[in-house]
């Protein structure tokens, strides 16, 4: 089975670009669903993140504060850090069981969709690595419209990742998401080209 990893920027349109994968046949696993999934209340990252950043961060009924924790690792640098210490070990062993499940059913290929492919590592368990980038404002735009924050939390959390240039060094494939391209069609073409290598 052929793994592929996707992977950008916030705001970049990942997940329209997932879909585009989904009716070409592949199935796609979102690790921001997988991180809510295991900050589930009892679940033992959780408990990880509780115990490093202090009971603030969870909410009166149990659940994680995202909002709160996000506000916190999205303007200190080291405690982002920490965060994706404690995240990415329980994220990628789901992962690792999802693509198990895909390989028994059979299935051709598979996509991992991971903002954090290459900071995780799990770059490495991919045979072909795609980067979906959009222009700056297309981004804040989307993460405003999408998350309900402000343009400066947005234009925040997008300085907090890398740059364009880092995708582009680092994956096989660019998908160019603005709204203007058919991003449909970069992933269809994309997949022909995989699929005969």
């Amino acid at each position: 089975m052929t793994v592929i990893g996707l992977t950008g920027g916030s705001g970049a349109g990942k997940g329209y670009v997932s879909q585009s994968f989904e009716t070409l046949g592949i199935h796609s696993l979102d690790t921001d669903k997988v991180s809510r999934a295991v900050c589930l209340p009892g679940m033992p990252c959780l408990r990880e993140i509780a115990d490093s950043f202090g009971g603030s961060v969870i909410l009166p009924d149990g659940t994680l504060d995202r909002r709160g924790l996000g506000a916190i690792v999205f303007a200190d640098e080291e405690k982002r850090l920490l965060l994706n210490s404690i995240t990415h070990k329980h994220i990628l062993a789901e992962c690792r069981r999802w693509l198990g499940e895909r390989a028994a059913a059979g299935d051709a290929a598979a996509i991992i969709d991971a903002p954090l492919l290459f900071e995780s590592g799990f770059n490495v368990w991919c045979d072909w690595t795609v980067a979906v980038i959009a222009d700056r404002e297309v981004r804040i735009g989307r993460i405003m419209a999408r998350d309900g924050i402000s343009r400066e939390s947005a234009a925040n959390r997008i300085y907090c990742q890398p740059p364009e240039k880092f995708y582009i060094k680092r994956c096989d494939y660019i998908i160019y998401n603005n709204g203007t391209e058919r991003a449909d069609l970069q992933a269809d073409l994309i997949w022909q080209m995989i699929r005969w290598v």
